[in-house]
């Protein structure tokens, strides 16, 4: 039976969310030492925890099975040359799916919104080479363009086959398929709608992704 994600988002997830948005509204106030105490606290190990929980072959969660006829893995000289979608498509992904996963619908962010703010609160938003050493709110949330049929698979960086998804959502599959996986196409269901941005309004604007479903407004909250 086919399941919409691997493992139900925790709570965690949300608050550390809350967390990240109020953050930023006292970064954007000039209360800088507020927003790096709250970056430190959704700086949460039960996320954490969350996310190793779905990654690597050991995943309790994610249950590869044979699929008859399934789409091949191909050598690297037969796949497509660029793996990862254009500037302008990310941006048009985005604009069609909105700042959430759209296989758990956790709320998602943009590396380069994350960068932005590393930059400015390294100590308190890390963001080292080994997992351990990153933010556990931001690594959950990092936006992913995943391909619906991996690129391993042979899938193309179409906007049909491609979806924005988190973290634990792309890496779990790997490049495995839906079907091998137990999960349901999420293109067969509404995307999500709600006042999440991704936290874009903290950059500068030539940096930002304009994101057209709803206002931008300052004072949104998580739905």
């Amino acid at each position: 039976m086919s399941r919409a994600f691997f493992r139900e988002p925790i709570p965690e997830i949300y608050k550390c969310a809350e967390l990240i948005r109020t953050a930023v509204e006292a970064h954007i106030s000039g209360n800088s030492e507020v927003a790096s105490d709250l970056f430190n606290l959704a700086n949460d190990i039960a996320v954490r925890e969350w996310l190793e929980s779905i990654w690597g072959k050991s995943s309790p969660y994610v249950k590869f099975k044979s699929v008859p006829n399934s789409l091949p893995i191909l050598s690297k000289e037969d796949r497509l040359e660029v793996r990862m979608p254009s500037g302008q498509q990310k941006a048009s992904l985005l604009r069609r799916d909105g700042f959430y996963c759209r296989f758990c619908e956790i709320p998602v962010i943009r590396k380069e919104v994350r960068h932005y703010l590393h930059t400015i609160y390294p100590n308190t938003l890390p963001w080292g080479r080994k997992n351990i050493s990153q933010h556990a709110a931001f690594q959950v949330m990092w936006a992913q363009y995943d391909h619906i049929i991996p690129h391993a698979r042979g899938g193309t960086n179409s906007l049909e086959n491609m979806v924005i998804t988190c973290a634990a959502c792309n890496f779990g599959r790997m490049d495995f398929t839906l079907e091998e996986v137990g999960i349901e196409d999420p293109r067969s269901r509404l995307i999500k709608r709600g006042l999440w941005n991704g936290m874009e309004h903290v950059l500068p604007l030539r940096q930002r992704v304009e994101w057209n479903h709803v206002s931008q407004s300052l004072n949104f909250r998580l739905t």
